[in-house]
């Protein structure tokens, strides 16, 4: 238990209703108090250990690449699996399909029907017509309710399958990407010491964050493939890492501000020059 201690105060408490319903005229009652004692059960607490690891080992994060192939295809099965329950069930809403099956076709000329088709039906059997037709849409829209739940469900765990077998691939490569950029922001960039090249290197990471993040939750919303989700980031920063890398290796002063100062100024001395001679 966990016991609270109070010193002058006043409770309050409210009766509540013999039927359940609201009274107006229900009982307040209001004590006070010079000191009292409030116990809060804690037993819930008394074995907290750790959650059992059986819980979390279907989850997608959890299993290997051949565990999430295997989980992609039996979810895919299901799906498909689903359709055809689905499709089988929704013909017998249409008489065409319940009615027709095992009598002899018989050759009618086609009836052509204009203006509206309740004229056809005589006019004592519109209303029943109408209800049998209504009832039949709310029949097949609680099927159909009722099965797109599921259908959503096993849909989002097809593509939480596909996106975590790419991480397994994207994580390896975005370390080698990142290592391709920072690595040779510390050759270029001569001045500052550590801490020009380290600011620099998180504002690449925090790009890459970003589009990874976005493009990944795209991919789980099904509105990006989950392939070209997971890889994005690495797609367009990859160039980057390559001009990077080539321009370390040339010994290139990309990053250095007194490169362009030299380059600005002699910009606009050869431009007084110019004029000078004009």
């Amino acid at each position: 238990y966990m016991v609270l201690n109070l010193v002058n105060g006043v409770r309050y408490q409210e009766a509540a209703s013999n039927n359940g319903s609201y009274n107006p005229r229900q009982s307040l009652t209001r004590m006070r108090f010079k000191q009292t004692e409030v116990k809060f059960d804690f037993s819930s607490f008394k074995d907290m250990t750790r959650t059992q690891e059986e819980s979390f080992k279907n989850n997608a994060p959890m299993l290997n690449r051949r565990e999430l192939l295997h989980r992609r295809d039996s979810l895919q099965k299901d799906i498909d699996s689903m359709g055809k329950a689905l499709q089988s069930n929704v013909q017998y809403y249409f008489k065409q399909n319940s009615y027709v099956k095992g009598y002899t076709a018989v050759k009618a000329p086609a009836q052509i029907i204009k203006g509206n088709i309740l004229n056809v039906i005589p006019k004592e059997q519109r209303i029943a017509a109408l209800q049998s037709a209504y009832d039949q849409v709310e029949s097949l829209k609680q099927t159909l309710n009722g099965q797109q739940a599921d259908y959503e469900f096993k849909n989002k765990e097809v593509l939480k399958a596909k996106i975590e077998y790419q991480r397994k691939y994207t994580l390896a490569v975005s370390c080698l990407l990142l290592f391709f950029i920072g690595a040779p922001l510390g050759a270029i960039i001569r001045k500052g010491g550590l801490g020009l090249p380290v600011v620099i290197a998180v504002i690449f990471f925090l790009i890459y964050h970003i589009i990874s993040t976005v493009s990944e939750k795209s991919a789980k919303e099904g509105s990006l493939d989950p392939v070209f989700g997971m890889w994005m980031a690495i797609i367009i920063l990859t160039p980057v890492g390559i001009f990077l890398t080539y321009k370390a290796t040339v010994d290139s002063a990309l990053f250095d501000i007194g490169y362009y100062k030299e380059l600005v100024v002699g910009l606009f001395k050869k431009k007084k020059k110019e004029t000078k001679e004009i």
